[in-house]
């Protein structure tokens, strides 16, 4: 199955998950504008992942953590792609946190879609993607973030969709819904991590993989 099918498909499953609010958002932007816009393709062999950054909790003053990430990519005569390694060591009260990001410039519309080739391996199943807008860094700003859970095992990469609704800003870790929603139109930073869970239902630790081809996007209205 193609990229192209790819997205058709997953178009249809992501609107039809919508709530009813974001459905008329949709609605009335349209038609897809475009047929993908490539984020990143780690099968290119003029791929360079040295400017990927690693954000892990052992970047805090107090009560450091001790967990780590990185980028990196696999490669041989016959294929290349992208490895997330992380590993989560959770501290007093169970919170750690593991990941990598990346600035980039990515004009999108209001209701567009991304999609994500990859397969998890190891012990942990719930990754996340991080966008930030407008050149905010710092803890200062919100991230938008949005969890989505991969499988581990299997012979096959496979496709994972979720649209810019799917995105909830937080500070500091915190659901803050008092903030600007996510300009979509002016996204500056693009991250992936591995968190403990501390406030899920979920809880992980432990060493994790995430293989990745790519990640793309499509424009709606």
């Amino acid at each position: 199955m193609d990229c192209k099918l790819f997205l058709v498909i997953a178009s249809v499953v992501v609107l039809a998950s919508l709530d009813l609010k974001n459905q008329a958002a949709a609605r009335s932007c349209g038609n897809v504008r475009s047929e993908g816009i490539t984020v990143f393709n780690f099968t290119d062999v003029n791929t360079d992942v040295s400017d990927w950054v690693e954000v892990s909790d052992n970047v805090r003053t107090t009560i450091v953590g001790q967990s780590k990430a990185t980028l990196v990519l696999q490669k041989n005569s016959a294929f290349q792609r992208g490895i997330f390694f992380g590993l989560l060591n959770p501290q007093v009260g169970g919170a750690c946190f593991a990941g990598v990001r990346h600035p980039i410039k990515l004009e999108l519309a209001p209701a567009s879609l991304f999609t994500l080739l990859l397969r998890a391996q190891g012990a942990l199943t719930h990754f996340k993607v991080i966008l930030r807008h407008h050149g905010e860094l710092g803890s200062k700003f919100p991230t938008y973030e949005h969890t989505f859970e991969v499988p581990t095992g299997g012979d096959e990469l496979r496709p994972v969709f979720f649209s810019i609704f799917e995105f909830k800003p937080y500070t500091n870790g915190t659901l803050n819904m008092d903030v600007d929603p996510l300009d979509a139109s002016d996204i500056t930073d693009f991250g992936i991590q591995v968190a403990g869970g501390v406030n899920e239902d979920y809880k992980q630790s432990g060493p994790a993989t995430l293989e990745i081809d790519w990640i793309s996007a499509a424009n709606y209205c």
